[in-house]
């Protein structure tokens, strides 16, 4: 034990009745540390475990929250039988490997070249990536009210950007009424708003490299592409995809951009699969079936996320 863990034990002791300061003096310093962050464990365990648990029970059953004091009975799995046979389940989970997959692939190339390119020190280079990371310190809603009054075919200034590049009339498409366009629209504002984040986990990476790594491939004359390949590229992987895992996991839960920009629409072209869980509970109020189908998300993103951690750790150790 410490000097300072014995005097800040010693004070405590002087302050309490005889019987507790001896037990006071006699506790190590683990069991103080347990002592301290044990309410907090319990705390967060209430929060996080309770509800898991509550889910998984209510998806065995035919609970309905808009009829609380109706009879609970238990319908073993035929919950998890429907909504793996539901076909527009099955829509909305490819619209969200749609938009999981290219957002992921825009925002690690965008954030990478930034990274890259900011890595490079050159002169304003903290201006930049403090002006970069604006996107990501902004509210969804203020995002999304922004982008949609962007997205207008009328006054919104995207319509005239792409109209003085391509040449086509503004008012001839509509981002967020298209049933091509919406789902793109959706993945540009995504992109625009977490490629920061991204940028920001690949320049740790690249500034974790030791400069005498370069230094020895220029005595060895390797050229800039060779040690990109060789050096920059293997040495920064493993932040890469570090970031690759964290916005998957977001955007597997993607639910407010999609609110704020489409609501789903137009019909069901941008439903992903937490816009169908929302509605499934709380306008159809199949609470046992949207607890069966909030069960199957978690079992399937935690078993990706589990398969791509073990990856992870294998080229960590390359």
């Amino acid at each position: 034990m410490t000097d300072t863990s014995s005097s800040l034990l010693g004070k405590a002791a002087n302050a309490t009745p005889a019987p507790i300061a001896s037990r006071i003096r006699g506790i190590s310093d683990r069991s103080m540390a347990w002592l301290f962050i044990t309410p907090a464990i319990v705390l967060l365990l209430a929060i996080n475990i309770f509800p898991l648990i509550w889910a998984i029970y209510l998806s065995f059953t035919n609970f309905r929250a808009n009829r609380p004091n109706a009879p609970i009975e238990g319908v073993g799995l035929s919950n998890y039988s429907r909504v793996l046979n539901d076909p527009n389940i099955w829509q909305a989970m490819q619209t969200t490997a749609h938009f999981v997959f290219w957002t992921i692939l825009l925002q690690t190339l965008i954030g990478f070249s930034l990274a890259y390119l900011i890595d490079r020190k050159f002169r304003g280079h903290a201006f930049w990536t403090t002006v970069i990371l604006v996107p990501m310190m902004l509210s969804p809603a203020v995002v999304g009210n922004f982008w949609r009054f962007l997205y207008q075919p009328q006054i919104g200034l995207f319509n005239y950007i792409v109209s003085f590049i391509t040449g086509v009339p503004p008012s001839s498409f509509e981002m967020l009424g298209s049933v091509q366009l919406s789902p793109w629209a959706i993945i540009i504002v995504d992109t625009w708003m977490w490629t920061p984040y991204v940028m920001l986990i690949c320049l740790a990476g690249l500034r974790s490299i030791p400069d005498y790594i370069y230094e020895a491939a220029e005595v060895d004359r390797a050229s800039l592409w060779r040690q990109f390949w060789s050096i920059t590229l293997p040495m920064a992987l493993p932040f890469i995809m570090l970031a690759v895992l964290f916005r998957g996991i977001e955007n597997f839960k993607m639910f407010d951009m999609v609110t704020l920009l489409t609501g789903g629409g137009p019909g069901s072209t941008t439903e992903v699969a937490s816009i169908t869980l929302k509605r499934e509970a709380f306008e159809s109020w199949r609470t046992g079936r949207a607890s069966a189908f909030a069960i199957i998300l978690f079992v399937a993103v935690f078993g990706l996320a589990n398969i791509y951690v073990k990856a992870l750790n294998k080229v960590k150790q390359r």
